[in-house]
C-alpha cells in the first residue's frame, strides 16, 4: 500500500528541470519565453506583410 502523502510524478515529468532550462536560457539570451515567441510572431507578421505586398505587385503587372 503507498502513503497517502507520498507524492509521484505520475505520467508528467517534474517541472524543475524545465524550469531550469528556462532560466538557463533566458540568462544566456538576455529575453524571456515570452519575449521571444512576441518577437518570433512579429517577423512572421513581416514575412507575411511583403508576401502579400509583392503578390499585389505581380497581380498589377
Amino acid at each position: 500500500m503507498t502513503q497517502p502523502n507520498k507524492r509521484s510524478n505520475g505520467p508528467n515529468p517534474p517541472r524543475n528541470g524545465i524550469t531550469k532550462r528556462l532560466q538557463t536560457w533566458r540568462r544566456d539570451y538576455g529575453r524571456s519565453v515570452r519575449h521571444q515567441m512576441i518577437r518570433g510572431a512579429s517577423y512572421s507578421l513581416g514575412s507575411g506583410a511583403v508576401s502579400l505586398l509583392v503578390l499585389w505587385i505581380e497581380s498589377r503587372r
